[in-house]
């Protein structure tokens, strides 16, 4: 084999391929290690500082100074100015409670956890800028360490996994230790951009998964089958991508329907990450089904692989009623009749509706034969109608601030 004037092995294809792939992984285990190093060293400065600001002298201005004269001293730093610095802090303080991670920290920098002094004063700063006193420019969230927690090894190969900003993220929205652990397990095994992170935690997953009314356990086995169908749903979904206020104006339920059901379909990687992430495959909108010569249309269709079974969404405005069980169950019979292959699972049906009586729903789908789960779904809207007539009065004030402004920048001119 030539290439060019050059004699080419008869295996040189296979050895691009294998090199390439070695060269790969290798970018990504830099990359994994650098994170954790780089979460290391956030956690020791965290901690510095924390014993520093809460129980020494450092006051209001002091992490300011520190982080210009970080600056100072290494010209082009990135990554430490005051405010992230406060975010050690508090990153430090929420994982005070594991042992574990103490240890690797104090592994990795003991010579200078040895040598710290308890000092409460630094040279380049100016006396008053140490006063007794909370630090200026604190974050919203306060966080204090959780009482004291074990992490095996995958726990702390996942915590050391995901980026500074993914943890930082779960620390404002999860205040509870298994809360936390729970994201950031899933984001280790995902994995999750921020922003997809962020997506589930708005829908607070780890209140809503595995809750929805369901008859799974009579409907699906083995019973492994059924409890990993339970753990793959939510009661609750929130569907930020659509925003229903223009259709207050239509009073025909099949057309708002017809309308969230658009809407999903326009982004299908946030509804498929609104679902659950990427065990979802999109198979279709209105999917239409022939059944004894006569036509039915399924809402939203999906292919779950971990179940390896086909998922019917059904989208209801209003209330739940017991009426649309029925329905959903001849969608799925359609699909079982006609779309389902002999290696897979039977067919799940997804009914969201706005607003349930969880108890009632679970009395109305216990004795159903197909599988069936009830959940509720929440919109992305616009401001409050109650507040839309106060949009004018804040740009007003808002106009009247800028004027104000100018004039007092003029007047110190003058």
């Amino acid at each position: 084999m030539k290439k060019g004037d050059q004699l080419v092995p008869r295996d040189f294809a296979a050895a691009v391929k294998d090199i390439k792939l070695a060269i790969l992984q290798a970018r990504a285990k830099a990359a994994s290690l650098a994170n954790a190093e780089a979460l290391k060293l956030y956690f020791f400065v965290g901690g510095y500082i924390s014993k520093k600001t809460r129980k020494a002298k450092w006051g209001s201005g002091a992490i300011d100074a520190l982080s210009n004269q970080l600056q100072v001293e290494l010209p082009g730093l990135r990554g430490f100015s005051a405010s992230s610095m406060i975010f050690m802090r508090l990153f430090y303080e929420a994982w005070d409670g594991c042992p574990e991670i103490h240890q690797l920290i104090s592994d990795e920098f003991h010579y200078l956890a040895s040598n710290e002094s308890d000092s409460t004063t630094i040279n380049y700063l100016p006396s008053n800028e140490f006063v007794e006193g909370d630090i200026r420019q604190m974050p919203s969230v306060e966080i204090r360490s959780l009482p004291t927690r074990k992490l095996d090894k995958d726990d702390i190969a996942a915590f050391f996994s995901i980026g500074f900003t993914h943890h930082r993220e779960i620390i404002r929205f999860c205040k509870d230790f298994d809360e936390r652990l729970y994201y950031i397990r899933a984001c280790a095994k995902a994995p999750w951009t921020v922003e997809q992170l962020q997506q589930h935690l708005r829908a607070d997953d780890y209140h809503h998964i595995g809750a929805l009314p369901n008859n799974f356990g009579k409907t699906l086995s083995p019973i492994a089958l059924a409890t990993k169908a339970v753990r793959s749903f939510r009661d609750e979904y929130l569907l930020e991508l659509v925003n229903l206020d223009n259709a207050d104006a239509v009073h025909d339920q099949d057309v708002d329907e017809r309308v969230l059901s658009k809407a999903l379909v326009a982004d299908v990687e946030k509804t498929i990450q609104a679902l659950g992430g990427d065990d979802f495959c999109f198979m279709g909108r209105e999917k239409r089904l022939l059944v004894e010569g006569e036509e039915v249309f399924i809402d939203l269709l999906f292919y779950h692989r971990s179940l390896r079974a086909m998922v019917a969404v059904e989208l209801k405005m209003g209330k739940f009623r017991a009426a649309y069980l029925g329905q959903l169950e001849l969608y799925l019979s359609a699909l079982d009749a006609t779309m389902k292959h002999p290696d897979e699972n039977p067919s799940i049906g997804l009914l969201l509706c706005e607003k349930m009586n969880k108890g009632f729903v679970e009395f109305a789908v216990r004795d159903k034969s197909k599988p069936l789960g009830i959940a509720t779904y929440r919109t992305l809207s616009s401001i409050p109608k109650p507040y839309k007539v106060l949009a004018p009065v804040i740009e007003g004030v808002k106009r009247v601030m800028a004027d104000n402004a100018k004039g007092g920048q003029l007047k110190e001119k003058l």
